[in-house]
């Protein structure tokens, strides 16, 4: 544990709930063809895919996500449209940025033919940009491989069903721990591979059909994705030891948004049942700005809930108003455990600014917290924003439960890829003196956990 700089120790005489100094952090960033990302390591929206899907923002988008505008309007009416409209956001010349329309012949773009991924204009950019697409070519041809197959989550073919765990969550380190608690996995996994939705796929996908053992393992990597969040909030749990069996449980999931909402089902959060077999109960919601509406827009309980069961439920704005209108008033539950992911907060003072209310409220009122990230970089800047709000940081590494499907930057798909839930980091009220990581000894540490 480092201690505190002297710059640090002089700030005793100014309030802790309103510090003066805001963490300098990079800003979003936007490409020439209006790609925005809060990192540039991440995936964001495109402008380019709003265009594809007739649309003219992302609060159009959104209220498209929300049911309030009819998908008629998008001009989507077939399978194969749609798969099409897909590859169309990533028709541009990775080398020179061209839009098929900038071109001559829009249809002279052409794939990598390895990846099945990347486009180019001609030859002479393909030439010119190999030296940095060879270097993510392969990961790059997993990305594009289960950005399809995901379409099965959607179809409700992906998660197959899941068993409880055979093992205690300190003993699986990782997923292939994970697969192997899982019985008859064979079987689960050819039922998904010869079915239905799996052959519309590729009867619409213009691509070719991959060999069985890469749909198999990409059917097993966007497995990991959907169950990498109820995994996570169970290694917190278990982190601040939560005891689900000795009393039921409510986790506040804070900043959700479409991408835990979209097509979200009441039952995403199971596989917390499947950890803890015979639980007391437990409370999974969702509070965020950006949420969809859908099957858990539902009030959060005032009573605890079932045994043995996750009940998900949702709340649409900001997590320090659900606090004050929600918490406060016992119309929710005052969370055991508080999870973020991918928040972000490093990466612009703009969302800084909107989630210094949260962090300070999870800072003040002792709330045993965990926010996910997507890779050790960014969870060395949060660690610093965080120091700086003088908050106790309890732990943070690499998460054994990380997605293994791996997440394509848009404006730069040469751009080493991501993975979701990467790493974590926890924290709790409010930090002595002498507490908090030392920054600089993150250097190498990846693989490890520290508590």
């Amino acid at each position: 544990m480092a201690q505190r700089n002297p710059k640090k120790a002089s700030k005793a005489s100014r309030s802790r709930s309103h510090p003066k100094e805001t963490p300098v952090v990079t800003g979003p960033n936007m490409d020439s063809l209006g790609f925005v990302a809060m990192d540039s390591n991440v995936p964001g929206l495109s402008q380019v895919i709003l265009q594809k899907l007739n649309m003219k923002s992302y609060d159009e988008y959104r209220s498209a996500m929300e049911g309030t505008r009819p998908c008629a309007n998008f001009g989507i009416r077939s399978y194969f449209e749609m798969f099409q409209k897909m590859e169309d956001t990533f028709k541009f010349c990775v080398e020179c940025k061209k839009l098929p329309e900038a071109l001559p012949d829009p249809k002279s773009l052409r794939r990598c033919k390895r990846c099945q991924n990347v486009y180019y204009c001609g030859s002479e950019c393909q030439r010119a940009n190999w030296p940095r697409h060879k270097k993510v070519c392969k990961k790059l041809k997993l990305a594009a491989l289960d950005r399809l197959v995901e379409w099965l989550v959607f179809t409700g073919d992906i998660p197959f069903p899941t068993g409880p765990w055979t093992k205690r969550l300190p003993e699986v380190k990782g997923w292939e721990d994970w697969f192997s608690m899982q019985e008859e996995l064979d079987q689960k996994l050819n039922s998904i591979l010869m079915g239905r939705y799996m052959n519309i796929l590729w009867a619409n996908a213009g691509k070719p059909k991959p060999e069985e053992a890469e749909l198999r393992a990409s059917v097993k990597r966007v497995t990991t994705d959907c169950v990498s969040r109820p995994a996570t909030i169970g290694l917190g749990l278990s982190a601040f030891h939560i005891d689900p069996y000795a009393k039921p449980v409510t986790v506040h999931v804070v900043g959700a948004s479409h991408v835990e909402t979209l097509g979200a089902r009441v039952s995403d959060y199971d596989e917390l049942s499947r950890l803890f077999p015979k639980h007391q109960g437990i409370e999974v919601v969702m509070v965020g700005v950006e949420v969809v509406d859908g099957p858990i827009m539902r009030p959060p309980l005032v009573a605890f809930g079932p045994r043995e069961r996750v009940y998900l439920s949702s709340y649409k704005g900001l997590y320090h108003d659900f606090w004050e209108s929600q918490v406060e008033t016992r119309q929710a539950a005052r969370p055991d455990l508080v999870v973020g992911f991918h928040p972000g907060f490093h990466a612009c003072p703009d969302l800084m600014e909107s989630w210094l209310p949260t962090l300070l409220l999870l800072r003040d009122y002792k709330i045993p917290s965990l926010f996910s990230v997507y890779s050790e970089q960014e969870m060395k800047h949060s660690l610093k924003i965080l120091l700086e709000l003088e908050v106790a940081i309890t732990g943070y590494g690499a998460n054994p439960f990380a997605s293994l499907k791996p997440e394509q930057a848009y404006s730069n798909p040469n751009k080493t890829p991501v993975y979701s839930n990467s790493h974590y980091l926890m924290f709790y009220g409010l930090s002595g003196p002498l507490d908090g990581p030392d920054i600089g000894e993150l250097e190498g540490d990846e693989g490890e956990r520290h508590y």
